[in-house]
């Protein structure tokens, strides 16, 4: 019985701490220190809901919440940082490169338009010229939605434009020794 009150006001002490700091509200998207994410859909006294991208509810008892790190990804605003990391032959003209990425991001109605995206030419890899696009998905949610859409559409418009996206590859030479 003991435990059982410990716990309930654990919990109601919780869910105090949650309504008075705010650290996140409903209709908020967050990342709880297990990877556990999604979308905060209820906030009581002795429990948090939130519900996950699989359409999956889980409560937890607000106790655990105020001792876990827990990331708003829709505080201060609701955006969420996209990177997609790619790779084009040596010999791309990387001027057109750049052109194809940002006009993926431009036609992408899931993109931010503020703050600016931008493609980085980071560095020269092994077996590619590595490119990083940086831009924002405007809503948390949206960010899966968004890296397959820029994902499919690059690779499309680097096929259309005859960029080589190479895969790793090593030249042996052996020698004769006899």
């Amino acid at each position: 019985m003991a435990f059982a009150a410990k716990d309930t006001l654990s919990n109601l002490f919780g869910g105090v701490t949650i309504f008075l700091d705010q650290p996140f509200r409903t209709g908020d998207y967050i990342v709880l220190d297990n990877n556990e994410r999604g979308e905060v859909v209820q906030i009581g006294l002795s429990s948090t809901r939130i519900q996950t991208r699989d359409d999956v509810m889980i409560t937890i008892p607000n106790s655990i919440l105020t001792n876990a790190k827990i990331v708003n990804q829709s505080s201060p605003k609701p955006m969420f940082r996209v990177r997609i990391k790619i790779g084009v032959a040596y010999g791309s003209d990387i001027n057109r490169v750049e052109t194809i990425l940002v006009e993926q991001v431009r036609s992408n109605s899931l993109a931010a338009r503020h703050p600016e995206h931008r493609v980085r030419f980071r560095k020269f890899g092994d077996s590619s010229l590595d490119f990083e696009l940086l831009c924002w998905a405007r809503r948390p949610h949206d960010r899966g939605r968004l890296m397959h859409q820029l994902n499919w559409g690059i690779y499309n418009a680097f096929a259309e434009a005859g960029i080589e996206i190479p895969f790793p590859q090593r030249d042996v030479h052996l020698k004769n020794e006899s």
